[in-house]
C-alpha cells in the first residue's frame, strides 16, 4: 500500500483514526474539538511568531512611587 503521509500513516490507518474518534466523540462534539485545537495552534502561532518585548521599554515599568520626607 502507497504512504500517503511522513511517518508511514496511509489512508486505512487515517480512516481508521477517524472512525474511532468519531465513536468516541460523536458527530456533534467532534467539530467542537477541532475549532478548539485549530484556536489553540492559531494562538501558539501567534505566540512563537510575536516579537519579544523588554519589560525595560514600557513605561509601566519605570514608575517609581516617590515618598515624601
Amino acid at each position: 500500500m502507497e504512504q500517503l503521509f511522513i511517518g508511514g500513516i496511509g489512508a486505512s490507518e487515517m480512516l481508521l483514526i477517524v472512525v474511532v474518534l468519531l465513536l468516541l466523540f460523536g458527530g456533534k462534539k467532534l467539530p467542537e474539538l477541532m475549532r478548539g485545537a485549530g484556536r489553540g495552534i492559531k494562538e501558539f502561532k501567534d505566540a512563537v511568531n510575536k516579537p519579544i518585548e523588554d519589560d525595560d521599554d514600557k513605561p509601566e515599568a519605570n514608575k517609581t512611587t516617590a515618598t515624601k520626607e
